[in-house]
């Protein structure tokens, strides 16, 4: 039976999806109408063994209505925009403009399950840090008709201590957007999360329940300040956290941090080993349960140390001599020690779960490095570019793609192609930034950038720039030169971004009101005689590009489509579109030919998608009889 959804240019509906999982497994919990029956609910999960009144649970003001907002559809689209992209035919780096939450929500079809890491530094909720209302549908309209949000940004409001709703309006911006994060992540993917003392411990309750408790990873320490601020009332703080949580902890295999100097000083390679550096390691330890005497075929007499045990047995120690894994000292007769080979070593360092400024980078130098990009006094409170390389190390993603839906200052971006280039990974990464309004008497208003986002793009444009030239730099001074050096050729391969905004969707009929006075099927007539009158009448005023994007984007394609004319079809312009892993043929002529239906009556296993403004009732039936579910009107 067809609803008015179905009509609807929505992105996916997960509540409606969740149902019919539900469905699926348990049909015996629905009534004869569909309707789900929460007694056979309670029936199936025991509600007797615990006292609905006594159950521990973290409640907050607003926590039902913010799940409700995570799972509803977005009628949004986002849209290209060419002049602000860097290098976008090499590149699959996006940086989106738009709240976020509307942004994620058109994201989760293409993206669900292909995040291997997600980084965000949310507002921490401390003095009158600004909050993401999440009025939304009560505010679209306003925000589309105001010409000014695409020039200069929208206001964002402030969450002040005298709000007898501090931490329920912080902790419901969290939820809706952690909620998606989730579905947005691969089943090996992690989130981290940077946080301060405001919100640290509401933080971790809160991701406990969106991830489970048994896939916290670690609380993360960053040493941020080496100084103490003399006119502290109390304590001087001087770090922050950094939530680490996974989604399934099985599946998280933790990456290695690079090995130091200082940790590689030991290994020398006094014999000429071969096998190259090693350094001497005993053969005893504190415990074990026998202990022995043995003669080494050179003559060496050895036996472990009063009050220690040997590590290994008779047998393995001479298996050990006889590959030359012993040393004797200069000598060759003194007492032995095991060589262990640097090859054969953790090429890495454990993480920890404290991290120093002298090895991620402090505030004071995440205020210097983004001053030397965009000028000085342009954002505050960034974090180091070495910081979120130490992030995405530690995710273990080197061919993956990193999300950052709090864009800020765009640093997840710099590290990301700064580490590609320095390891030639081939990592892609995703910012998201509302186009929030920058002070008027800031220095970074003064100096052109109307919002926020307009820094992130800038940013990471001049990113793009600095390594283009450290690139050409090198390929000019490795001419003519050979060294036995190993050299990590750079990856150019996501040296760029393609910039998209948020948008209002192109089809005119997401401004339909139902009669709340008639039934499903009289609004359903409504809404085709709304979208025959109104559609018809924009025509000609399409973008094709926004269009086919607004599409597949909502028929779970990413926004790294391809698309190929298809010349055998000669009544109607039909593209073939890809994104590597779906494909479909998608026409956006007003009207489909009987020429072109009749190809797909020997071509049954083909998708295919077109606008319903273009079918009649005839050629929409022999599609959907030829094609069946692989047909779409849109």
């Amino acid at each position: 039976m067809e609803t008015i959804n179905d009509y609807m240019p929505l992105s996916n509906d997960w509540n409606d999806e969740r149902l019919q999982t539900l469905k699926q497994f348990y049909p015996d919990w629905f009534t004869s109408e569909g309707s789900l029956n929460i007694d056979e609910v309670k029936k199936a999960v025991s509600p007797d063994s615990v006292n609905e009144t006594e159950r521990y649970e973290f409640r907050w003001f607003g926590k039902s209505q913010a799940k409700r907002n995570a799972f509803t559809p977005s009628n949004a689209t986002l849209v290209y925009d060419e002049a602000r992209s860097v290098n976008p035919d090499s590149s699959d780096n996006l940086i989106i403009e738009g709240e976020n939450l509307e942004v994620l929500k058109l994201l989760s079809g293409s993206y669900r399950e292909k995040i291997k890491c997600i980084y965000i530094d949310p507002p921490y909720n401390k003095d009158k840090d600004f909050v993401y209302k999440d009025t939304w549908k009560q505010e679209t309209k306003a925000y589309w008709e105001d010409a000014e949000v695409l020039e200069n940004g929208v206001k964002i409001d402030t969450n002040t201590e005298t709000d007898g709703r501090y931490h329920s309006n912080w902790l419901n911006m969290m939820y809706s957007r952690l909620l998606i994060s989730r579905q947005l992540l691969r089943e090996d993917g992690v989130i981290f999360i940077s946080i301060s003392d405001e919100e640290v411990h509401h933080l971790r309750k809160l991701c406990d329940e969106v991830f489970g408790q048994e896939n916290f990873v670690s609380e993360i320490i960053w040493h941020s300040k080496y100084t103490t601020a003399n006119d502290s009332k109390y304590v001087s703080r001087q770090h922050e956290y950094i939530l680490l949580y996974a989604k399934n902890k099985e599946n998280f295999k933790i990456g290695l941090l690079d090995r130091t100097s200082k940790m590689d000083e030991a290994y020398t390679n006094p014999d000429n080993d071969p096998r190259g550096e090693w350094k001497s390691t005993p053969l005893h330890a504190k415990s074990g349960s026998t202990t022995y005497k043995i003669t080494f075929p050179n003559g060496v007499i050895w036996e472990s140390p009063k009050g220690r045990y040997p590590l290994y047995s008779e047998k393995d120690l001479l298996k050990l001599y006889h590959d030359n894994r012993l040393y004797f000292g200069k000598s060759g007769i003194g007492l032995p020690n095991q060589k262990s080979f640097l090859t054969e070593v953790k090429q890495g360092k454990t993480v920890g779960s404290l991290w120093s400024y002298s090895t991620v980078g402090s505030s004071h130098q995440a205020n210097e490095e983004i001053a030397s990009v965009v000028g000085k006094g342009i954002f505050d409170n960034p974090k180091t570019s070495q910081l979120i390389k130490t992030i995405i190390k530690t995710a273990n993603c080197k061919n993956s793609i990193i999300l950052d839906f709090f864009g800020g200052s765009g640093t997840t971006g710099h590290a990301v192609m700064e580490l590609n280039k320095e390891d030639g990974g081939n990592r892609k990464f995703i910012l998201v930034q509302i186009p929030e309004a920058t002070d008027e008497k800031s220095e970074a208003n003064k100096a052109g950038y109307k919002k926020i986002s307009d820094i992130t793009i800038e940013r990471n444009k001049r990113v793009v720039a600095k390594i283009e030239k450290e690139i050409a730099e090198n390929e000019k001074k490795k001419e003519g030169e050979l060294t036995l050096e190993k050299i990590v050729e750079p990856s150019t391969t996501n040296l760029g971004f393609k910039v998209f905004k948020l948008q209002k969707s192109n089809f005119p009929r997401v401004d339909f009101s139902p009669n709340p006075e008639f039934n499903e099927t009289e609004n359903l007539g409504l809404l085709k005689k709304y979208i025959a009158d109104k559609e018809s009448q924009l025509v000609n005023a399409f973008n094709k590009e926004e269009l086919l994007t607004e599409i597949l984007l909502k028929n779970n394609f990413t926004l790294s489509y391809t698309t190929i004319p298809q010349e055998q079809f000669t009544k109607n312009e039909i593209l073939f579109a890809t994104d590597g892993e779906k494909e479909t043929l998608i026409c956006l002529d007003v009207s489909i030919a009987p020429e072109t239906v009749s190809h797909f009556k020997a071509h049954t296993d083909t998708k295919f998608i077109c606008l319903e403004r273009a079918l009649n009732t005839t050629i929409k039936y022999n599609l959907k009889h030829y094609l069946g579910d692989k047909f779409n009107a849109f």
